[in-house]
């Protein structure tokens, strides 16, 4: 998501588990003995929301902190509200968050009188991973100026701040690319416009607004991998840094958010219709 909100609290780390099993081969009576496997890993889900409740509630506080306020860093023309104003479940399985063009409390923004009000949410504080598969199924908005977004930064950004915080992006849409998505990593001397990463875009002209699609990374030490409904696009490491530091071996919480206008999507024009929303059918993490 290029730069963060300056305004964010860091907290502890939660610990991660792996289930490990072993099976062993049993030889015969005056058979050779069978070399024992090596141990199989099972994969241990770390964090889990399918956004179940009742139509209009707000998301489970246990999991999820609602931030506020504009963002001047990227020049984003929404407000984020508190509680369900603009992220509620709906009822079938599902969060909705809505970016409106209105301004009933008059919000005040980094460029006068807010023009649009978005949400944004994150698990700092209630929930951090080092590594594992990080996934989500989404429905993204469509339009120019729309920004959806689904990433991660250091849980050290109180810290040592963003970009040495690092951040990797599992999944970007910029409204004017309706068919492509980004993902991308930012760290100390690779960040903005100079993040390492790669674009992958559906066959046949088809918007990724039409349907849910699944977003996600596996990452291990040293090493990210993104791919879009199991279809792996890119994969990096250190040797793809040119000698930066690598930001990336330490915990991340997660982050999901709307954003109206910034520096890279362009604001919204006489095209782009609203309300828009961005719909999460699920947030998982296995390790």
């Amino acid at each position: 998501m290029t730069v963060p909100l300056s305004r964010r609290r860091r907290t502890a780390l939660f610990a991660l588990s792996l289930v490990c099993c072993a099976t062993a081969a049993v030889a015969a009576p005056g058979a050779a003995a069978t070399p024992e496997p090596a141990p199989a890993r099972t994969k241990a889900l770390a964090f889990s929301d399918d956004f179940n409740g009742p139509a209009g509630s707000a998301v489970d506080g246990g999991k999820w902190q609602i931030e506020t306020g504009d963002n001047v860093n990227n020049h984003e023309r929404q407000f984020y509200t508190s509680g369900n104003k603009n992220a509620a479940l709906d009822g079938q399985g599902n969060l909705v968050i809505t970016a409106r063009k209105e301004n009933p409390s008059n919000y005040q923004c980094w460029y006068g009188r807010c023009e649009y009000t978005s949400a944004r949410l994150n698990t700092a504080g209630k929930f951090t991973t080092t590594y594992g598969r990080v996934e989500a199924r989404l429905k993204v908005p469509r339009g120019q100026g729309m920004w959806p977004a689904f990433w991660m930064l250091g849980n050290d950004i109180g810290q040592v701040g963003w970009p040495n915080s690092g951040e990797i992006d599992v999944m970007e849409n910029v409204g004017k690319e309706p068919n492509t998505v980004h993902g991308t990593l930012h760290g100390p001397g690779y960040s903005g416009s100079g993040g390492i990463g790669a674009a992958y875009s559906l066959p046949g002209g088809e918007a990724f607004a039409d349907k849910f699609h699944t977003f996600a990374v596996d990452w291990s030490p040293n090493k990210v991998t993104w791919s879009v409904n199991g279809q792996v696009y890119q994969t990096r490491t250190p040797a793809d840094l040119g000698g930066k530091q690598w930001a990336f071996n330490k915990p991340f919480f997660l982050i999901l958010n709307l954003a109206v206008g910034g520096y890279w999507p362009g604001d919204p024009d006489g095209s782009t219709t609203f309300p828009q929303t961005l719909t999460v059918d699920y947030v998982r993490v296995t390790t």
